[in-house]
């Protein structure tokens, strides 16, 4: 379905862990983040490219390499891709390709295209790389912690953030590598203000043009994160402060876990 729509972005959302695909739209591009889940969500994602492409160029940003985020990767063949470097040289691509094909199994899930790991036409090494797509710039941020080889981009003029699966409403952070995470979401506090960023579209939860908002999920990240090495960490307040917590329980139990194998490791 489509969850925000605005002159220049269309926000599409999964019925899967509210997943988003973002299309922005200018005078001479397309830009498409993810997309993503089922066949008929991605087939909505394309009926809607075909209507508006004209004679505009399509991009395609990949956010990270989680599979769900590049699991439509072959139904846009002619786009041209951006991605971080570490993305492209990410070591176990064929793990997240049968990640994607497990999915399709237990779900006897068809698609008609190939399930493929991204080629990536654009790599992104540095932060503050940017790229002057026809009438837009996009600048990158590298941002590792929910995975190594994630990315944020700013749109300009436009204020928009993406932020692949940091800054949601509905999951607090995701965590493969605490301090780096935490060195993600001060970034993202520079960038915002920096950038004067007015739209933030999460990777998963509701995309928001709130200012308020948009530092409430910077300070909600902020409090998880530096209350995880004490232990302090209140569950009762992240159920009712996320409502998918029964669900996403597991995960808070696997970042304490994580959080004390890194510790032991500096």
């Amino acid at each position: 379905m489509r969850q925000f729509e605005n002159e220049q972005l269309t926000v599409f959302q999964s019925v899967l862990y509210q997943t988003t695909s973002a299309v922005i739209k200018t005078k001479q591009a397309l830009i498409v983040t993810d997309p993503n889940w089922l066949p008929n969500e991605i087939a909505e994602i394309k009926t809607y490219i075909e209507s508006i492409i004209e004679d505009r160029k399509l991009y395609l940003i990949y956010t990270h390499s989680d599979y769900d985020h590049i699991i439509a990767a072959g139904a846009f063949p002619h786009a041209t891709t951006i991605a971080s470097e570490a993305f492209v040289k990410r070591a176990n691509k064929e793990e997240v390709l049968e990640q994607i094909r497990q999915f399709d199994a237990q779900y006897y899930i068809d698609r008609d295209y190939s399930i493929i790991y991204p080629h990536i036409d654009i790599v992104i090494k540095e932060d503050g790389q940017t790229v002057e797509l026809p009438d837009i710039t996009c600048s990158f941020y590298l941002s590792p912690g929910h995975t190594a080889d994630g990315l944020f981009t700013v749109l300009e003029p436009f204020g928009i953030l993406l932020a692949g699966d940091y800054l949601s409403d509905v999951e607090f952070p995701f965590i493969e590598e605490y301090e780096t995470y935490l060195a993600t979401i001060q970034k993202a506090q520079k960038i915002i203000s920096d950038k004067k960023v007015e739209v933030v579209v999460p990777g998963h939860g509701t995309t928001t043009n709130n200012r308020s908002e948009i530092q409430k999920r910077i300070d909600a990240s902020l409090l998880y994160l530096n209350n995880l090495p004490s232990g302090n960490v209140d569950e009762t307040e992240l159920q009712k402060q996320y409502p998918f917590y029964k669900g996403l329980k597991e995960m808070h139990e696997l970042n304490k876990k994580i959080f004390n194998k890194n510790s032991h490791r500096i």
